[in-house]
């Protein structure tokens, strides 16, 4: 999957942050993008986001609100997921990726493998009462 442009990622990354759906003119009030750009070039490019399938939307009145498909986690983590199933050899992909963690990261990796683990036993768990 192809990386968002720069536009693209302003108006995702407002839609993210921002409390529920907004308006066109609303996503580009909350954008954070160092130059001026167009109400109608961001209706356009919303709109191209939400073909893309990665926004909702509902009509308001004359206007669109629109909302992110998935939170800016989940779409990362789809995301790395289509890189590693994508990739000649995943799981040496995989390997060069953790190497390059720190410390830290590799400690947040460790318990995060843990909950996985916990909520999959949880689940057989429950799958077999």
């Amino acid at each position: 999957m192809k990386g968002f442009g720069e536009l693209e990622a302003a108006i995702m990354d407002a839609l993210w942050r921002a409390d529920g759906p907004l308006v066109v003119r609303e996503v580009r009030e909350a954008m954070i993008y160092d130059r001026d750009v167009a109400y109608t070039t961001v209706m356009t490019v919303t709109n191209i986001l939400y073909h893309k399938g990665l926004l909702h939307r509902e009509k308001a009145g004359r206007a669109w609100l629109y909302w992110p498909r998935e939170t800016r986690e989940e779409h990362t983590a789809r995301v790395m997921s289509e890189i590693f199933s994508g990739c000649g050899d995943p799981g040496t992909t995989m390997l060069r990726f953790v190497e390059s963690f720190s410390d830290e990261e590799m400690a947040r990796l460790n318990d995060v493998l843990r909950e996985v683990r916990a909520r999959r036993t949880a689940q057989a768990r429950s799958l077999m009462d």
